[in-house]
């Protein structure tokens, strides 16, 4: 008797192992099948997240197919084309610039002329002003100039496959807008909470994600395109390729978008244009400074944010670990998880004072 009470669960424990590692095994082999597309997936499921509540608020006028085309055209055509028009141009100007480089290394040396250099002497301390100023610029210039064409070759060699990625972001963005909710739904199977405690879980990560992530973006776009503007109407070369520079530069906790423009000022001063490095400086320094004081303070109204040196650290991680998909996809990641740990350890506060 004790024999067959022990049988049935030696096969029920075998059947759950079997199920288990069937499970396991399918999961993986999607993932491999996957795999190869992770980036453009993981791309649109980036920007649905952004974008949802335009599809939510268009579901509510038409049909959830026609609001999920509309919204799949809109972010293409408001976002994606854009996008790709200034880094195209940003990398031919990238490209012309690191020419020209090498060519003046070729040449020679940096191409700066005898009085810039003694103009930039002048201004340094005594003890300074003999050292060597052309050596290390051309050393650094000479290394900008490899990594730029590296890259660039790099992603010429594979336009083929990038757009076949775009087009597989676009597919796939329709589908996680048409079927977002569904998504929703099973994730909300995967957190081990009442659905309560999910709601806030996901609202409070909408909310992080709202306030760092893309506010964090818009900012970038407007320093970078006035960075851009005020490069152009001062002369400087490679406007829009610096431009991408000073809005990537601009979520570097401190100094920001001055990593670019301030060196770009102090060269248009050395070399004599006072008026346009005091525009420089009025355009990138005041005009921008004034603008991310305005618009941040009116996007976040009272929401809650990472900080600062959490944001440039996981971009900087998100970077490292996915590449330029990092750039948007650690922020959120972070933003997404102090949310859901935020809710949790103010949920079981809650308990512990109720049970106080």
């Amino acid at each position: 008797m004790k024999q067959a009470n022990r049988n049935p669960t030696t096969s029920d424990r075998l059947t759950t192992v079997l199920s288990y590692g069937a499970l396991l095994l399918l999961g993986y082999l999607v993932f491999r099948i996957s795999q190869p597309f992770l980036i453009p997936l993981a791309w649109s499921a980036v920007l649905a997240i952004f974008f949802f509540p335009w599809f939510l608020f268009l579901r509510k006028r038409t049909s959830v197919t026609k609001a999920a085309v509309l919204c799949t055209l809109g972010v293409t055509l408001v976002l994606v084309v854009p996008v790709l028009f200034v880094l195209l141009y940003a990398g031919r100007e990238a490209l012309e610039t690191s020419v020209r480089i090498r060519a003046a290394i070729g040449g020679g040396g940096v191409a700066v002329s005898a009085d810039f250099l003694e103009q930039f002497r002048q201004h340094l301390p005594a003890s300074l002003q003999d050292i060597d100023i052309v050596g290390p610029l051309q050393q650094g210039a000479e290394k900008v100039a490899s990594y730029v064409a590296g890259s660039l070759g790099a992603l010429l060699k594979n336009l083929l496959s990038f757009f076949v990625d775009l087009f597989i972001l676009l597919f796939a963005l329709f589908f996680v807008f048409r079927d977002g909710e569904g998504i929703l739904r099973a994730l909300r199977y995967l957190i081990p909470f009442e659905k309560s405690l999910q709601d806030e879980m996901l609202k409070e990560s909408r909310d992080l994600i709202f306030a760092s992530v893309a506010v964090a973006l818009l900012i970038a776009a407007i320093q970078g395109f006035l960075g851009g503007t005020a490069f152009a109407l001062t002369g400087l070369p490679a406007p829009v390729f610096m431009g991408v520079l000073i809005a990537f530069c601009s979520i570097v906790p401190v100094v920001g978008s001055a990593l670019i423009w301030l060196p770009a000022a102090a060269w248009l001063e050395f070399s004599g244009h006072w008026g346009k490095a005091v525009l420089l400086v009025i355009i990138c320094g005041g005009v921008a400074g004034i603008a991310d004081n305005l618009v941040r303070p009116l996007l976040l109204r009272n929401r809650t944010r990472l900080n600062d040196l959490m944001l440039f650290i996981s971009i900087l991680g998100g970077l490292q670990v996915f590449g330029l998909l990092g750039l948007v996809v650690g922020p959120t990641i972070v933003a997404a998880a102090l949310g859901v740990f935020r809710v949790y350890t103010a949920h079981r506060d809650q308990l512990e004072e109720a049970g106080s």
